[in-house]
């Protein structure tokens, strides 16, 4: 399934079923969607991301930050992180999100991908610490690139584009049934920052 060229429909569920994916679109003109690109690029703490697999210790190229209203600890890959406190833009960006999804979060993960060489691989977002089939709010600022589901059973794929400030909610059995995931492309030069925004099972 190709979405690249379906109608924006803010309520349309983009995957066939097992799940509901809803793409916003762009909700931010060209220059509010710089300005938030700059000052994540410049006022986040990235760090280069850390992960053990199959007992190996690796460090990627991609950058990632962690935040929230507590300091709480997230564990994936092996590695455990505490949230940073809210920045203003942060907390800016999280109540956009909240309005338009319905939905209220309490955390935030961060990547910083400096060019289409780096990516993510198929991955689901259903760690314990999370609420499980809550809704993930991602917002993308700065290079556009493809984004992909497959799901686990069926193997069937969904692929969409997400744009320069846009919104897109992962929500329901998703995180399940359905694995996502950030292709690499040699076309893009250009960093691109994404934000998710999560609710802790607290």
């Amino acid at each position: 399934m190709d979405l690249f060229s379906t109608e924006l429909n803010i309520d349309q569920n983009l995957l066939p079923y097992g799940g509901t994916v809803n793409y916003y679109g762009k909700l931010f003109s060209r220059q509010e969607a710089d300005n938030y690109f700059e000052v994540l690029m410049n006022t986040i703490e990235w760090k280069n991301d850390e992960a053990f697999i199959m007992g190996k210790h690796i460090i990627t190229k991609r950058k990632v930050a962690w935040y929230g209203n507590e300091a709480y600890s997230y564990t994936y890959s092996n590695r455990s992180k505490l949230a940073l406190p809210w920045t203003p833009e942060l907390l800016q960006l999280k109540t956009i999100a909240e309005k338009q999804t319905g939905h209220s979060y309490n955390s935030c993960l961060l990547n910083l991908y400096h060019n289409g060489d780096e990516g993510m691989a198929y991955h689901s977002d259903d760690e314990k610490a999370l609420a499980k089939d809550s809704a993930i709010a991602s917002l993308s600022f700065g290079a556009e690139r493809r984004f992909l589901f497959k799901h686990k059973q069926s193997k069937e794929t969904v692929t969409l584009f997400l744009e320069h400030g846009s919104l897109l909610v992962m929500k329901d059995e998703t995180q399940t049934n359905w694995l996502h995931r950030l292709p690499p492309t040699k076309k893009i030069t250009r960093p691109r920052v994404n934000l998710t925004f999560r609710t802790m099972d607290v």
